[in-house]
């Protein structure tokens, strides 16, 4: 599958792949066309871009409430040219346990909005636990449009008018929550130049409304293409082609972390150049960054919960091989669970309590050479720290487990003899272990 832009991939809770699009079709869990799984997106963007839609964003799937066998994809395209043209968001309907569990498709492109839609679709569960909000906006018009999903599909439509001064179409920029869905961001530009606010607000997960909105002039001259959150929810992070910018949400200051350095990928050829596209804060607590062009190489930021440059923006530090375009995946936090406190009650039956289950903390491979990964699920809002041990007591490795990571890789010191180590998560007061066998050819 071709990605352009357009993202859309999940897997089940063991890390199966389930499925993915591109906007033009959905490919089941081998890789092939799901049941019914073509003509994704009737549009003028699905017949000019037949190897995926070219829309950051524009593809989310989630599990429909009540339902892990049953998921909603939603997905965006455009009727005519970019700025200034008539979006379609529609939902379609995949049952996994058709065509032999590699599942089908049982409700396509349906549509539910027709509109100057901005690029991309964001999402983030309600504070019942089981149902959703997927949001969009209005482009060039300051009107958020929000979607709730409960166990009998899309519940009910509803809007809110922002008070947002802009008058300019073409915004290209993501929807995005924070991990603890307390707030939300988006970007538009300003003026009819190229420009970039970063839109700040807090975000009820009961109502769905947005309160406390702020806009922050980030650049004047470019446009704003990725957004993401810190883990923590501290820092946003938002990038032009040429910069990357941090802002942090306690007292709104901006500090520009990252000048692109002039890189072209692949090494030694002309083309091409090595810029700032979106952004994915992944499972291990970073956040990647693609280019706008079709290069090799993606940069990374190591610390996004340190202020300033101790974030560590490591410019084209991963060089994938082979050549990428723009897209990362659309992933809400699908381990957020009930709050109460902001009115709505509980409506999930799924154990919340994670140090009830040692965070379901696991080893692969085990036994393993000194290379393996660890995954988890901390406490919610807190983070954690893995030790490991041998057999007399002694810590012979230790990492930081940033807040809402689920994974991360381990490499053992060389030096480790052959034996039995045992693996230790702490997090807001609770410990959970794993033992693991390192054999030395």
């Amino acid at each position: 599958m071709v990605f352009k832009g357009t993202q859309a991939n999940i897997s089940n809770e063991s890390g199966d792949l389930l499925m993915s699009s591109n906007g033009i079709w959905i490919a089941n869990s081998s890789g092939d066309t799901m049941m019914n799984g073509g003509g994704l997106n009737p549009s003028y963007l699905a017949t000019a871009w037949p190897y995926g839609i070219p829309l950051g964003h524009g593809n989310l799937t989630i599990p429909l409430p009540g339902d892990s066998n049953k998921l909603v994809l939603f997905h965006m395209s455009r009727w005519g040219q970019f700025a200034l043209s008539l979006s379609a968001l529609y939902k379609t309907e995949i049952d996994l346990q058709l065509d032999g569990g590699l599942g089908g498709i049982t409700n396509k492109n349906d549509t539910l909005t027709v509109d100057t839609l901005s690029w991309g679709v964001g999402s983030c569960k309600h504070s019942n636990g089981r149902d959703w909000w997927v949001i969009s906006v209005k482009d060039g018009n300051p009107v958020l449009i929000k979607y709730l999903i409960t166990p009998t599909g899309v519940d009910t439509i509803t809007t809110q008018l922002l008070p947002i001064t802009s008058n300019t179409y073409g915004n290209v920029s993501p929807i995005i929550f924070s991990q603890d869905g307390s707030k939300v961001i988006y970007c538009t530009p300003i003026n009819q130049v190229p420009s970039g606010k970063l839109i700040i607000a807090d975000f009820d997960r009961c109502t769905g409304t947005l309160s406390n909105i702020v806009g922050i002039m980030l650049t004047p001259n470019e446009y704003l293409l990725g957004l993401s959150f810190s883990p923590s929810g501290k820092f946003v992070y938002a990038c032009s082609s040429n910069q990357i910018f941090q802002v942090d949400t306690d007292n709104l200051s901006v500090d520009t972390v990252a000048t692109y350095d002039g890189f072209v990928s692949p090494v030694g050829s002309t083309c091409c150049a090595t810029t700032f596209w979106n952004m994915y804060l992944a499972a291990n607590g970073k956040i990647y960054v693609t280019s706008g062009s079709g290069v090799q190489h993606i940069h990374e930021i190591n610390y996004p919960d340190s202020a300033g440059i101790a974030c560590d923006v490591q410019q084209h530090a991963i060089d994938l091989g082979y050549a990428q375009l723009r897209s990362v995946p659309n992933h809400p936090n699908y381990y957020l669970g009930c709050d109460t406190a902001l009115g709505c009650p509980c409506l999930t039956t799924v154990i919340e309590e994670h140090g009830s289950h040692e965070f379901r903390f696991n080893v692969a491979p085990n036994p393993t050479s000194g290379n393996f990964k660890i995954t988890y699920l901390l406490p919610q809002n807190q983070p954690g720290k893995l030790e490991i041990f041998d057999t007399n007591g002694r810590r012979i490795y230790e990492m930081n487990l940033p807040q809402w990571s689920t994974m991360q890789e381990v490499i053992l010191p060389k030096s480790i003899s052959s034996g039995v180590y045992n693996c230790v998560i702490t997090s807001g007061g609770e410990r959970g272990s794993r033992k693991v066998v390192v054999y030395k050819e």
